[in-house]
């Protein structure tokens, strides 16, 4: 048995965290926390109650959530808008949702699981019997269902997700696209006072981190502005997100974005320090932390 764990950005407990694969990764990490589980305490069972499927999503739950529950429907339309936005195919493997009841009873499955995670929200992890998230039934579950969800999708359809962009791609569509310039409104403010202060982006930083514990609460701001710029600041910088996330269905090992940027869109950091600070002006209906 074989899985793997990536936090998404440093949070204290009542925040929520992310795990994505990297199957070397996670072995070595099951390995240094006991070893390989086959089975689970009677008290710390998933939930089994009701289930619901659509496509490629499966939410299994303590709570009753019919298909047509608006949760269930923004996940279904999730899929649709990151297989539109990304140009990824509607298909994959199957993401697997787990909705506990309470915090009390996704604790106690967390840490009879997978001992030794920090306290967090929800997590997503992923193995090659499943891709699955777990989380449990409260006021931060649209937010956190968003973010994981993404994950799984990413991680259904590339062969690698480097780290950077799998937290950037799901900081991007955490927030529901309620207008055309939903974002999260702290990060351009944050960044935007970065760059005033004399800070330079550093894609090929970013890209050297391979382990979550190396990446700061700061450069989950920079992943997601960069994927942010890519997406939205031209068509060519999108173009370039695009070719490669279909050169990851196939290649685990693509040569860096940062080197494709340099190759193909003059002045690209300049460009990306332009357009982050113009976000700072736009005043969306927009996501707070």
């Amino acid at each position: 048995m074989m899985s793997s764990f990536r936090h998404s950005r440093p949070t204290n407990e009542t925040g929520r965290a992310s795990l994505a694969p990297s199957f070397f990764v996670a072995s070595l990490l099951l390995l240094a926390i006991g070893g390989c589980r086959t089975g689970r305490p009677e008290t710390a069972r998933l939930p089994v109650k009701h289930s619901v499927r659509s496509e490629q999503l499966q939410v299994i739950s303590d709570v009753e959530l019919k298909k047509d529950h608006e949760l269930i429907q923004d996940l279904i339309q999730l899929r649709q808008d990151v297989a539109k936005e990304l140009q990824l195919p509607l298909e994959g493997r199957e993401v697997v949702v787990y909705v506990f009841s309470d915090k009390a009873r996704y604790q106690q499955y967390l840490n009879a699981a997978y001992p030794g995670l920090p306290p967090r929200r929800a997590y997503f992890v992923g193995t090659p019997k499943e891709l699955a998230v777990y989380t449990f039934w409260g006021t931060s579950i649209q937010e956190d269902l968003r973010h994981e969800f993404t994950h799984g999708l990413l991680h259904a359809q590339l062969k690698e997700v480097p780290l950077w962009l799998d937290e950037g791609l799901a900081e991007y569509f955490e927030v529901p696209r309620l207008t055309p310039n939903a974002m999260h409104r702290d990060y351009p403010r944050q960044l935007s006072t970065a760059i005033s202060n004399g800070w330079q982006p550093d894609l090929d930083r970013l890209e050297s981190l391979q382990e979550v514990a190396q990446m700061q609460r700061a450069d989950y701001q920079e992943s997601w502005s960069w994927v942010h710029f890519l997406l939205r600041g031209s068509e060519d910088s999108k173009q370039i997100l695009l070719d490669y996330l279909q050169e990851l269905r196939d290649n685990p090992h693509p040569q860096t974005l940062s080197a494709r940027l340099d190759e193909t869109l003059p002045h690209a950091r300049s460009r990306y320090l332009t357009y982050v600070t113009s976000l700072n002006s736009i005043q969306p209906a927009s996501h707070q932390r």
